[in-house]
């Protein structure tokens, strides 16, 4: 039997409450912009170098998790030191180098640059352990919930999931990430085993809102939109859980500005495919509940 979480809430009433919900978290987000903790986010942020498509690609099949990578020393450099028997991601370094080389037209010798690529390791920030923890942790937006799911989100997500051919696994992931989603036509979903049952449910929310919206593209299209991607997920699991009585706003709103950049402007060139998705999966979960006897 298929489980499902009862609900009072006609599907008007969940329509109506989505996008009251989804103009929340833009607001939300928009007044972490102003605060102090958005302020160390940026200043952590911006010690990271962008990466070229190739790169990104190499990652995503590496460590689809993976959210903020950095080398070695960078890390030590951020107050963060790689734990002993991580496994690095490789990808390619680039270094410019000069060299003297003839000139085929006038046979004299010149120097040139070029840039050479070789094979480096970097680790994410979930290999990572802070080594003065007095010093604060600015990477830290988002606080896991605690506390229970007891309109049982999890296990109507699980059987919603299922139902479609996916699978959802419980696994360790040792606090590499709270869940992820396969992108190689495996259709797994897995859940972190040691989330408390509140954040459970709201990543497989999150994972649900992936699978609605994003598996089916190119995996380059979403490395290189990987903001408006999770931008959109994490919105449409907070409208969800908040449709259904779990309020994740201390999780969500710090996750939603950290991928948006903290600009309400994309939450909100998101609210098409956040508010379709959003109903697609409630409507999904959620069964009426029995008219009581007067």
């Amino acid at each position: 039997m298929t489980r499902k979480v009862t609900t009072r809430k006609s599907a008007e009433d969940r329509r109506a409450e989505a996008e009251q919900l989804h103009d929340t978290i833009a607001e939300q987000v928009e007044a972490l912009r102003e605060s102090e903790t958005w302020t160390q986010f940026l200043a952590f942020a911006r010690a990271f170098h962008r990466y070229s498509i190739n790169n990104l690609l190499l990652i995503l099949a590496q460590q689809p998790e993976a959210s903020h990578v950095a080398g070695y020393r960078t890390w030590q450099s951020l107050n963060r030191q790689v734990r002993k028997g991580e496994r690095g991601i490789r990808i390619f370094g680039g270094r410019e180098v000069r060299e003297t080389v003839e000139n085929e037209q006038t046979g004299e010798e010149e120097e040139q640059r070029r840039t050479r690529f070789f094979p480096v390791s970097v680790f994410d920030i979930s290999q990572t352990d802070l080594i003065d923890p007095e010093a604060g942790d600015p990477s830290t937006l988002a606080q896991q919930l605690t506390g229970e799911d007891a309109a049982g989100i999890y296990n109507a997500v699980t059987d919603y999931l299922t139902a479609q051919g996916w699978s959802v696994e419980r696994e360790s992931l040792n606090g590499r990430a709270n869940g992820y989603t396969t992108t190689d036509g495996t259709q797994r979903v897995v859940i972190d085993a040691d989330l408390s049952p509140a954040q459970a449910a709201k990543t497989a929310l999150h994972e649900a809102a992936h699978v609605a919206l994003h598996v089916e593209e190119d995996p380059a299209e979403y490395v290189e939109h990987r903001g408006i991607k999770e931008t959109e997920a994490e919105s449409v699991a907070y409208i969800v859980a908040g449709i259904l009585g779990l309020d994740t706003s201390a999780y969500s709103v710090g996750y939603v500005a950290g991928w948006s950049d903290c600009d309400a402007a994309t939450i909100k060139a998101t609210a098409a495919n956040v508010l379709r998705a959003a109903h697609q999966i409630a409507d999904a979960i959620t069964t009426a509940a029995e008219p009581v006897a007067a």
